[in-house]
This record gives structure tokens, C-alpha cells and sequence, in this order.
């Protein structure tokens, strides 16, 4: 615990000190340039990891030089310097101009894959980097979207080098969003609202299938009906759990369970 509090402590001192370094000075393409010169100094700071710079560049090609490839390739860095830069709101909205004005760009598999990967790492704050937390309780928006995302890459563009680790990123994001539709499950069974519990099972079931999930959701599902003395349906549910998970605990905790 003491290593978090250092971490945060430091975390906050670095944040504080920001203010005390002055602005970049803004750096201007001459004007005699080409649009391989101006091209080539921004992918020379994107590779550097200056990415204020690479953005000013890439801003100034794209104002002189409006059309070509080198407007579209600039654009498309562009989105990635903003996500390195940790402005994914600036990223996506790059991306999704990008895609509007050039569909037919043949880089768009990396475009969906980048506005994926934004989104997947959309939601992980400063501390949750070096503090552990369970996955399935952060917001799932931004997963969804990845989820979106990555399933269109994986579809359209099967043959992309980047559709291999999409699909794996596919796995990792239905787990844990039907995960997430579990726990709100649990919470609702608390709260004693079992028909929303019963929904969001059935949520699981029909969208987030062969996940680990699953024997949860019926589960969930058994007892809710049972409370609320929708016999047919809870036995429904206990019926394809007993089949496709035979011995599960779960079977008994359902006889268990008490009608209120």
C-alpha cells in the first residue's frame, strides 16, 4: 500500500511541476518546401516521439498541400500522434474525418485497427496503470466501441496484418464485457430487482455466447425466474446448464434458492 501512495504522491508532483515548463515554440514550414520535405520532417518527430511537432507539421502539409496521398498519409499519422500524445478525443475525431473523406484509402484497415486500439485503452486513468483493477469494473463504453471496432477490421480486412491480434483483442473484450453485464447482474439480484437481473443474463446468453460468462448467466437466470415464480423458464435455464456444464455448483444453489 505504501508503494501506491508513493506512486500517487509522485504521480501528482509530476502533474504540478507540468505547469512550470514554458510552451513549445511553434515550428513553421518554410515556404519554399515540397510536400516530401514537410512530409519528412513530421514522420522524422513522429518516429522521435515528439508528437507537438509531428502534429504542427502535419497540420501545415495538409493546409498547402490539400490533396494527394501525402494529405492522407499525414492525416492518418496525424490520429496516431494525437493517441500518443494522450488525446484520444483528438485521435478519433481524426480518424473518423479520415475515413469520411478517403473510404477508399487503402490504409483503412489500420485506421478501424488504431480507432480500436484507442478505444481499448480509452478508459485506463494515470493510477490504474500501476494499481491493479478488475477489468469487467471499468466502463464499458469505450469497450464496445473497441469491440465495434475490431470486429469490422477482422470482417472487411481478413487478411490484414493487423486482423490476427484484433481477434485476439475480440476474445479479451466479449469476456469481459459479458463479465461486466454480470456483475450489474449480481448487483440487481441484491437490489431485488430480478427481472432486470434475469435481462441482463439473458443479455449475456444472446450476445457474449462460449464465453466464460455463460454458466453465470444461467445461473442468474435460474434463480431470478425461481424468485419470481417463472417456473418454466427458471427450469429452462437450469436445464442448459445441467446439459452444457454438467456438476456445476450452481444447479444446487438454485434448488436453494428461497421464493420470497
Amino acid at each position: 500500500m505504501k508503494k501506491y501512495y508513493f506512486l500517487i504522491a509522485l504521480s501528482l508532483t509530476f502533474l504540478s511541476g507540468c505547469s512550470f515548463f514554458s510552451e513549445k515554440e511553434e515550428v513553421v514550414a518554410a515556404s519554399g518546401w515540397t510536400v516530401e520535405r514537410v512530409y519528412s520532417e513530421a514522420k522524422a518527430a513522429l518516429n522521435a516521439g515528439d508528437y507537438t511537432t509531428a502534429l504542427q507539421y502535419y497540420s501545415q502539409l495538409e493546409a498547402r498541400f490539400p490533396f494527394g496521398s501525402y494529405a492522407q498519409q499525414s492525416l492518418l499519422e496525424s490520429a496516431y500522434a494525437h493517441y500518443k500524445a494522450d488525446d484520444p478525443e483528438a485521435a478519433i475525431a481524426t480518424l473518423d474525418r479520415f475515413m469520411r473523406v478517403y473510404p477508399l484509402n487503402p490504409s483503412m484497415d489500420y485506421a478501424f485497427y488504431l480507432r480500436g486500439l484507442i478505444n481499448f485503452n480509452r478508459d485506463i486513468g494515470l493510477f490504474e496503470k500501476y494499481i491493479p483493477r478488475d477489468e469487467s469494473q471499468r466502463d464499458p463504453g469505450s469497450a464496445r466501441f473497441a469491440l465495434k471496432d475490431f470486429n469490422t477490421l477482422v470482417h472487411r480486412f481478413p487478411k490484414s496484418k493487423y486482423s490476427e491480434d484484433a481477434a485476439q483483442r475480440i476474445v479479451y473484450l466479449r469476456n469481459r464485457l459479458a463479465r461486466h453485464e454480470i456483475n450489474v447482474a449480481h448487483y440487481y439480484m441484491r437490489r431485488g430487482a430480478h427481472i432486470a437481473a434475469a435481462n441482463r443474463g439473458k443479455y449475456v446468453i444472446e450476445n457474449y455466447p462460449r464465453t466464460p460468462a455463460m454458466p453465470d448467466a444461467l445461473l442468474i437466470m435460474a434463480k431470478a425466474y425461481k424468485i419470481l415464480e417463472l417456473n418454466d423458464l427458471s427450469d429452462a435455464a437450469l436445464r442448459v446448464l445441467r446439459l452444457n456444464y454438467p456438476g456445476h455448483p450452481g444447479v444446487a444453489e438454485v434448488h436453494q434458492t428461497k421464493i420470497k
